[in-house]
Formats: C-alpha cells, structure tokens, sequence
C-alpha cells in the first residue's frame, strides 16, 4: 500500500533511510558519515531526521512524502518537492531486504500520478554516481541522463519527461 506519510512515521522512515543508505555508501565513504555510529554518526542521524520532518510538514503545493507499507511496516519512502518551477524527486529509499519485490516501481508510479495530476512536465533527480542499482532502476522508469550538466560532486543529474496518460477510449 502506498499513502502519504504522516508526523509518525518519521523514526521508521529516518532508520529505512539510514539502511538504504549503508547499502550504496559502503566502502564509498566513511561508514560514521552513513551509519549512524559515533558522534558524527549520530549528528547525521539527527540531519537525516531533521530533513524528513522538514519534507513530511511541507505544503501539498510544495512536495509530498509518500510511504510503502506492508503488513503495518514500513518498506520505501519517496519524497518530491516543488520549487521555482521545478519539481525534483529528492528521495527515493526500499528497504534493502524488501528489495526486487516492486516497492520502488510503486512509490514511483505514485509519485508520477500524483505529477501528472500536478501538470509536472519535467522532473529532475540526482543519484550518487556509485549507486549503480539505482541508475538502472531509474533507466527502467524512463530517466536520462542530463548531457549538459556538469558533474554535481559525486552524483549524477537524471530527468524525467512526465507523459500525460493515456486517452481512454470515448474520451
């Protein structure tokens, strides 16, 4: 099931992120700076929770913070937000051990209806340039790579060109 996510959800969804995380930073980066581990550690937890209270309280008009639940638990979390015209999806997390099971494919299709009922036309994305199993999950969705763009640190700039459904017949 996908729904918005709510004020109480915001530790599960802080803890999936931090596992998903691990998952395409390790041996990358540092693990304090992912893992939640010491004090720097546990600063990141601390920002990592402050953002996703930031996304979850947003305006509709601004973004959302959709959630995959199954059984009452927590599986992926996206999050997109609108600003100066230019909407970017800015998270997009499965829990590892809920992976190849369709939670990603799910959260993005909610995520492109609920842009295609928006009028969005054009979404932008950023993914760490290690994450290779994102960019192929990404590819699969339709994203291109941003030819123009110059290298944004360690991550890549994706766009998305977002089609209006298609005609029902007797429309």
């Amino acid at each position: 099931m996908i729904r918005t996510a709510h004020p109480a959800d915001l530790d599960a969804i802080a803890a999936l992120h931090t596992r998903a995380r691990a998952t395409y930073y390790r041996r990358h980066i540092p693990e304090q700076a992912y893992a939640g581990e010491a004090r720097a550690g546990e600063a990141e937890a601390a920002r990592t929770r402050e953002g996703w209270t930031l996304a979850v309280a947003r305006d509709a008009a601004e973004g959302r913070v959709l959630c995959a639940e199954e059984d009452g638990r927590l599986t992926g979390v996206a999050a997109f937000r609108t600003r100066d015209g230019e909407t970017t999806l800015t998270q997009l997390h499965v829990d590892p051990v809920h992976w190849r099971r369709g939670t990603g494919a799910a959260l993005h299709a909610a995520c492109l209806e609920a842009w295609r009922r928006a009028g969005v036309r054009r979404v932008r994305l950023e993914v760490y340039e290690h994450n290779l199993r994102a960019q192929a999950f990404y590819a699969a969705q339709g994203w291109l790579p941003d030819p123009s763009a110059t290298p944004s640190g360690s991550h890549r700039t994706l766009w998305l060109e977002v089609t209006p459904p298609p005609a029902v017949s007797g429309e």
